[in-house]
């Protein structure tokens, strides 16, 4: 089929195709849906098959012209989007071409239709100038290694009753019956709640009495009056005094294993020692340590590329990332999309809103992968079997296992596939890092490292 286009680059990637098909074969494609009709279409006082052209024209020949239009548009379009030279001017999985208008069809003259669809972006990452990485300064030490050790204790620990008449303490787990009162001092029923459980001193009692607690005892019932702060966090609390009624049920503490070697051998039979452990414990926090200080590097140098080689997302390609997001988060609650809208809807909230807050993130984390599928391209990033061997070596290293082991677990196409292709990134960044400037920042405390990320 002769055809010719013109591509017009729009704002957002999205382009304008405008496609001219010569008319002998706008002619060959009417004669062709007349065909189709001539042989299928029954008209009473003609045997099927055997309706005059002349005849069909006239009762449907508006509908002809316009499915012969349809044909030949469908036709050019699968034949200019198959071509593998020009990959870069195809639409987007979920991005159909739009018609603007159907055009005339007339089979005495060539036929002319425009399409509007986006496409992928294309973006030529050039600008490194003025690019520096700050390195966090992290030491991971006996602060570390304790606080992760206390954590171990806490998560063997044996909960048991104490004595009746030992008071409630700090880091006692306590159960009460609660109930708000009125100024009359009645009983308001809607806010009775027995039973409630939690550790004295965190912030798990949202009623905020631990203070109030320390030193009742079992069974003892406590009249509290708390004035809560106008800047506190929970707005049904903020700015009141609220007057309640507390009995003690339970009082419980945690009895903590010792730290030692049978400690060890508890956490994992691999284990003979606390020395074992705790070294485990240093190259897992050390590992860890690693792994952020990268993420934090990558992140900040994706951001600085996004700002120096500006490029625009296209809506259909963030609407999806959009709905991805959204039927993810349906997942996490076990429901589907459209009960996940009326849930929200009966929170006070909107779905808009909700997307419209995630925008921000969709559109960098969306810029961030294209920068990055664009370099690989560039540099023709590839890894070989070497390579990934080493990156087996690595893990088990990291993770304390046999190269077999990790082996094992990459047996399955799709997580090798994945594996290549982080070990692609990793091997880009290093390349990237040597470009740009990485110096040394602050220092940081291991804890702190991981807050609000």
């Amino acid at each position: 089929m002769k055809t010719t286009k013109e591509i017009e680059k729009l704002e957002k990637s999205a382009v304008k195709l405008t496609v001219t098909v010569a008319k002998k074969d706008v002619a060959d494609s009417y004669n062709e849906t007349l065909g189709k009709y001539t042989k299928q279409v029954q008209i009473p006082g003609f045997r099927k098959g055997h309706v005059p052209a002349a005849v069909l024209e006239r009762k449907y020949g508006d509908q002809i012209k316009m499915e012969a239009a349809s044909d030949l548009i469908d036709k050019t379009l699968n034949e200019i989007f198959s071509d593998e030279k020009d990959t870069e001017n195809r639409p987007l999985p979920y991005a159909q071409p739009k018609l603007e208008k159907m055009p005339e069809f007339d089979t005495t003259k060539d036929f002319t239709y425009s399409v509007t669809y986006d496409v992928f972006p294309k973006v030529e990452v050039k600008d490194f100038s003025g690019i520096e990485i700050k390195e966090p300064q992290v030491t991971v030490g006996d602060e570390e290694l304790q606080e992760e050790l206390k954590g171990l204790q806490e998560r063997n620990a044996v909960v048991i009753d104490k004595k009746d008449e030992d008071a409630v303490a700090k880091d006692d787990i306590v159960t009460i019956n609660i109930v708000e009162k009125d100024d009359a001092g009645n009983e308001v029923a809607s806010t009775k709640r027995d039973g409630f459980v939690f550790t004295v001193g965190t912030a798990e009692n949202v009623y905020k009495i631990d203070d109030d607690l320390v030193g009742m005892k079992k069974d003892e019932t406590k009249e509290i009056t708390k004035t809560y702060a106008a800047d506190d966090k929970d707005t049904e609390l903020a700015g009141k005094t609220k007057k309640y009624s507390v009995k003690v049920t339970k009082v419980q503490v945690r009895n903590l294993p010792a730290l030692d070697d049978e400690l060890a051998q508890d956490v994992n039979e691999k284990f003979k020692t606390l020395d074992d452990l705790k070294k485990d414990i240093m190259r897992q926090l050390e590992n860890a340590k690693e792994r952020k200080i990268n993420e934090m590097k990558v992140n900040d140098l994706l951001t600085q590329l996004i700002e120096k080689n500006a490029f625009e997302i296209p809506e259909s390609m963030l609407n999806a990332e959009l709905d991805g997001r959204w039927s993810m988060m349906a997942r996490q609650f076990q429901t589907t999309p459209q009960e996940l809208d009326r849930m929200v809807a009966a929170s006070g909230q909107t779905k808009e809103a909700m997307l419209a807050n995630w925008t921000g993130d969709a559109e960098k984390m969306l810029k961030s992968r294209i920068i990055v599928d664009s370099l690989l391209k560039e540099k023709n990033i590839s890894v070989t079997p070497e390579e990934i061997d080493a990156k087996y070596q690595e893990i088990a290293d990291q993770n304390a296992i046999t190269v077999d082991e990790v082996k094992k677990h990459y047996e399955d196409a799709r997580a090798k596939e994945y594996l290549i292709d982080d070990t692609k990134e990793q091997k880009l960044y290093k390349e990237l890092f040597a470009q740009v400037k990485v110096s040394k920042g602050d220092k940081v405390k291991f804890a702190d490292l991981f807050k609000n990320n």
